[in-house]
């Protein structure tokens, strides 16, 4: 069986090369079968990866996880208890409902007696972070697009270079005192 494979891979790989070879798809193709693919998709990676658009992603991508855990701490640290003293004291880690009707104290009381749980008061934190990320990336890219309007500051068109004959409307220099085209005098 792992003969067979091998052999459909070989024939698979030889056909590939004799296709690439016969459309000049790859030109210039004179490594070793086995080692072509491998030198075509790198340099296709090295490509894509060193555009700039991916780096920027990657750059976003880690900020954004390090974002995340500043939000994550500014509800689970200062919105929370402040929402708790507005709820009479209520820990919203603690609101869950355990699915085999038993009242428990705590979520990890639950999950010592091995009750499965809906945890409503995580539903609630993962919302107001949600919440909290939209309006602080909505000030931030409010605040972006106003610093960009005030730096590129749009250039003032150019003074009009042409002006109309009153005579035979031809376009003529501003600067002309005669029309060149019906030869009339032009009051400046």
């Amino acid at each position: 069986m792992e003969a067979n494979i091998n052999n459909t891979k070989r024939v698979f790989a030889n056909k590939t090369l004799q296709i690439i070879q016969d459309y000049d798809i790859i030109p210039h193709v004179k490594c070793k079968k086995s080692t072509w693919v491998f030198k075509y998709m790198l340099k296709d990676f090295k490509k894509f990866i060193l555009r700039g658009n991916v780096i920027d992603l990657a750059v976003g991508i880690i900020i954004g996880g390090a974002f995340g855990q500043i939000v994550s701490s500014l509800v689970g640290d200062i919105f929370t208890p402040v929402l708790s003293l507005l709820t009479n004291r209520v820990k919203f880690e603690n609101i869950f409902i355990a699915l085999d009707g038993r009242r428990y104290d705590t979520i990890a009381s639950a999950a010592e007696a091995g009750a499965s749980t809906i945890n409503i008061g995580a539903f609630i934190t993962a919302v107001i972070n949600f919440f909290l990320m939209a309006c602080v990336v909505f000030v931030l890219i409010k605040t972006i697009n106003a610093l960009s309007s005030k730096i590129e500051k749009r250039p003032e068109p150019p003074p009009p270079s042409l002006k109309k004959c009153l005579h035979c409307y031809t376009d003529i220099n501003i600067n002309a005192t005669r029309c060149p085209a019906c030869t009339s005098e032009l009051n400046i």
